[in-house]
């Protein structure tokens, strides 16, 4: 009789960058899917990086010609995930006064662990981590 086959789960991470344009937002959520694969608050993750990415391609100065943003993710079955979105910098055009807009980063502290975000050499990150037990 053999032992029970122990599975081990490796932390994964990947990045891609997108131009900074309305339409690849759509393609940051399909490749957090695949990522994403299994987990059940999969579609809350997915939900905060689509409004990080939208935040950097609206809001930022990716959305001057030739910008672009960077999505990082960090999968760690049964600790954690993290996203990461750096975007170009620049000062953040005024909030919407649409009532249906401004509510991005309210969706992300809500949904997140914890989230925040800093000034770098390249622009600015805002990132949001998600504790792995969430997703059970």
């Amino acid at each position: 009789m053999q032992p029970p086959a122990t599975v081990t789960r490796l932390r994964r991470s990947t990045v891609a960058s997108f131009r900074s344009e309305p339409e690849e937002v759509r393609r940051v959520r399909a490749a957090l899917r695949r990522e994403l694969d299994g987990c059940p608050a999969a579609d809350d993750i997915i939900l905060c990086a689509s409004e990080l990415a939208a935040n950097a391609v609206l809001h930022s100065d990716s959305r001057k010609a030739s910008g672009t943003f960077t999505v990082r993710a960090v999968v760690s079955p049964g600790e954690y995930v993290l996203i990461e979105v750096q975007d170009d910098g620049g000062p953040w055009l005024e909030r919407s006064v649409h009532p249906a807009s401004g509510r991005g980063l309210g969706i992300v502290s809500a949904l997140a662990a914890d989230w925040g975000s800093q000034a770098t050499a390249y622009g600015r990150t805002v990132w949001a981590s998600f504790d792995w037990s969430a997703c059970a």
